[in-house]
């Protein structure tokens, strides 16, 4: 077996072990067999197109286009041409296939079962991770940038599951990876020979000792790299997330204002959290105040709203103050008390943003935790979460009567400039029922209440936990024509439609005040986690509203008769946020499939998002903005890459016959004439060579080493043209090699970018393709055998 073949098999199987990491994602496992197999075509056909031999960039191609072709014949058969050639139909199955698929990881729990849309993703992942790494390992011989594909691979499996294997899926993709480099090196010796001398000992690649030893040196380090890596993870500190988890870690680098929250989406599916068989303890808590129907604890608010999803937008942390800053907007004549809450999380409760009362003005917490002055908030950092934390919040009860609010003046244009931003993709019908619901408000607070109202009481919407999630544009319109959801519905909504009315909004996330306690806490269950719209008024601040009904407490300055109102607003009960006491950890080791989905049990981490894919139309827009800036980036590099294919030709394994010194010649010369033409020095076509060395030599200051290179080639190029029997010369390649480092390393930083992204060489493909296009018409005008 060729070196090459041997890679590649390598690169195979580092690919495959890898993906061994999504197994415990998807049940049954026998999805691997497929992958396997169809991977194993894939080496196949970049074995075949390598002897050939084929360009590179076509035998990536031919991978490409026959993996596509294999995906076809097993999940498109019946919508492909022959079964095999894929067309706009075999498409637009892929298409419905992949939504479904991502419709049923959001579905389902781990493990999954092996629909095919699943199927498609996972096999289709790997063959796409496949051919990365084969391209990189074999195809271009560079196995170390190989490992970047296979990282990914292993991250998004180890970022999905969880579990006491997880080392073994570590183990295995760790293990491939130094295989692969293993073979790499072990080609790339065989092919130096007795570069450290010393005599053969046998036949064979490894009969040099010097050649043994490097390898035998590598499989150590590999060991003992491999050993430290599998020893750190055990000493830090587990990363494990939770409900409502984050997807960033380590967001803060350091103290200062250096660090910042990356735009991610901490929500995730509360439809889920609502509808658990057991109602598990996400936390428990003491204060001081008897009003604990109003103490909502919050997590985040979502303030950036793009048309897929309501997200925190990305905001500067910094350490975290001993005394935060009073909230914007609120003016001294609003009425507050200032109350104490102890508050203990759950010992499997892994959150990155810390659950408060809102608007906190002191937290008392143990660990590295950043402040995000803007949402108030505090942010884990460099992995720290909520598990088993034990803190104590001061915060504010902020009291402000409908008057106050009725007659707040309007928000400053930059508060209202980033907060009543609404996506264009938003429908018309949305602010069409805001104006219509809120018709003859005299301002934006009976706006508010009467959209609030409209939610809860007169808008004969119905609240089901059953309805599928969403946040986009498109899920809020099917939300008020449909009239059913739950509060991430009720919550998006009426934020959405306030922002129509020019009225500053964002969603919070988090917990309702949950079950009071014989011992007198509180105890905040999975099913107490909620979303609620806060809208900002000026001399107030952000305030809170509950437009979900028979959910949380509806605040009392929405209580009472709107201001120019005749007729007064309905009563509002204020609702239980659980129908029973919350149940305590079990020290059960089993976990019911629901739990898991919800990382309610100890080591589960959930992804974090709400369905972002609502709207087909922003996403594709995306892949077609990333497909043309994919395309400009290969036709600004054509000239690089035409450059260096090339090179390869011409300094490749030519000359080692008579027939073809000549080329191997020439093609050296012209090498280094075309090398001395992208850094400056223009070629003189009628010059002899020894007259084209001499310049070179002299416009380009070459040392004696790359001079004597010059002249030899020249000598050489001299022999061909002129002798009767040209002889082959050892060593060209070499010399033409060694001209151009002399090039490289005495040149200046721009001008070596220049050579090597826009090579002024490169023209000569354009002079190509102008003699093709001339003798191709020439040949058409003037058919062979026909006078002229």
């Amino acid at each position: 077996m060729s070196g090459r073949a041997r890679l590649a098999l390598y690169a195979a199987a580092a690919t495959l072990m890898t993906s061994c990491a999504l197994l415990p994602l998807v049940s049954p496992a026998t999805w691997i067999f497929q992958a396997a197999f169809l991977l194993a075509v894939q080496t196949g056909v970049g074995a075949l197109t390598r002897r050939v031999p084929l360009a590179r960039p076509l035998t990536v191609a031919a991978q490409a286009l026959v993996t596509l072709m294999m995906l076809t014949l097993v999940f498109a058969r019946g919508q492909a041409l022959a079964g095999i050639v894929p067309g706009p139909e075999a498409f637009q199955h892929f298409s419905a296939l992949l939504q479904a698929g991502a419709d049923d990881v959001g579905r389902y729990s781990i493990p999954a079962p092996l629909s095919d849309g699943i199927r498609l993703m996972v096999v289709g992942g790997v063959l796409v991770i496949g051919l990365a790494v084969d391209t990189l390992a074999v195809t271009y011989r560079s196995a170390a940038p190989a490992g970047l594909p296979l990282l990914a691979l292993y991250s998004v499996a180890a970022g999905l599951s969880s579990g006491g294997a997880a080392w073994l899926w570590f183990l295995l993709a760790a293990a491939g990876y130094l295989m692969l480099l293993l073979a790499e090196s072990r080609d790339r010796l065989s092919q130096w020979g007795r570069v450290f001398g010393g005599a053969a000992r046998g036949p064979g690649p490894e009969s040099a000792s010097g050649v043994v030893a490097p390898v035998r040196t590598g499989r150590r380090i590999g060991l003992v790299v491999l050993g430290v890596a599998l020893f750190v993870p055990f000493a830090l500190p587990s990363l494990d997330g939770g409900l409502l988890d984050g997807a960033g870690r380590g967001i803060g680098n350091g103290t200062g204002d250096g660090g910042t929250i990356a735009a991610v989406n901490p929500l995730v599916s509360l439809r889920d959290s609502l509808n658990v068989d057991e109602d598990r303890t996400v936390m428990t808590y003491r204060t001081n105040t008897g009003d604990t129907q109003n103490l909502y604890l919050r997590i985040v608010s979502l303030d950036d709203f793009d048309g897929t999803a309501w997200k925190p937008a990305q905001r500067h942390i910094v350490d975290v103050p001993k005394t935060f800053p009073t909230p914007v907007g609120l003016s001294g004549e609003v009425k507050r008390a200032t109350i104490r809450t102890q508050i203990a999380a759950a010992d499997w409760y892994a959150q990155d943003w810390l659950p408060m009362p809102y608007p906190a003005s002191n937290v008392d917490i143990k660990g590295s935790w950043r402040y995000e002055p803007v949402g108030r908030t505090l942010v884990g950092d460099h992995g720290q979460n909520t598990r088993g934390a034990r803190y104590e919040v001061t915060s504010l009860m902020v009291e402000p009567t409908a008057q106050q609010l009725a007659s707040a003046p309007e928000a400053s244009p930059a508060m209202k400039r980033e907060y009543t931003k609404v996506p264009e993709s938003l429908p018309a019908i949305v602010a069409k029922t805001a104006r219509k619901v809120t018709a003859g408000s005299a301002n934006h607070y009976e706006q508010a209440v009467k959209l609030q109202d409209y939610f809860a009481v007169s808008g004969d919407f119905r609240y089901n936990t059953q309805v599928q999630a969403g946040s986009g544009s498109t899920a809020i319109a099917n939300f008020l024509k449909e009239k059913e959801g739950f509060c991430v519905h009720f919550s998006f909504a009426m934020a959405s439609m306030a922002r129509t009315l020019g009225i500053p909004a964002r969603v919070a996330v988090g917990f309702t005040s949950g079950t009071p306690q014989a011992d007198g806490s509180m105890a905040v269950g999975l099913r107490d986690a909620h979303a609620w719209p806060e809208l900002y008024f000026e001399g107030v601040g952000w305030t809170r509203f509950e437009p979900t009904p028979s959910r949380g407490s509806v605040p009392s300055y929405t209580q009472t008769n709107t201001p120019g109102e005749i007729e007064p607003a309905a009563p509002k009960p204020t609702f239980s946020t659980s129908a029973a006491p919350s149940a305590a950890p079990s020290a059960s080791e089993s976990c019911s499939p629901q739990l898991r989905k919800l990382a309610a049990c100890p080591g589960q981490s959930p992804s974090a998002a709400v369905g972002t894919d609502d709207d087909i139309w922003p996403s594709m827009k995306s892949v077609g903005l990333t497909l043309a800036g994919l395309l400009v980036l290969v036709l600004a590099l054509l000239p690089m890459l035409w450059r260096i294919r090339v090179r390869e030709v011409r300094l490749g394994g030519h000359g080692r016959s008579e027939a073809d010194v000549a080329a191997h010649t020439l093609g050296a010369w012209s090498e280094v004439t075309d090398t001395a033409w992208d850094y400056g020095i223009a070629p003189q076509e009628s010059q002899t060579p020894r007259k084209a060395a001499e310049r070179i030599v002299r416009l380009g200051e070459l040392d004696p080493k790359a001079e004597a290179a010059v002249h030899r080639l020249a000598a050489a190029v001299e022999q061909v043209l002129y002798a009767p029997r040209p002889r082959s010369v050892a060593g060209l390649a070499d010399d033409a090699r060694r001209v151009g480092r002399f090039f490289r390393t005495s040149a200046s930083r721009p001008a070596r970018l220049r050579a090597l992204l826009v090579p002024r060489s490169a023209v000569r493909a354009i002079w190509m393709a102008s003699a093709a296009w001339t003798n191709l018409k020439t040949r058409h005008h003037h058919p062979t055998g026909q006078n002229t």
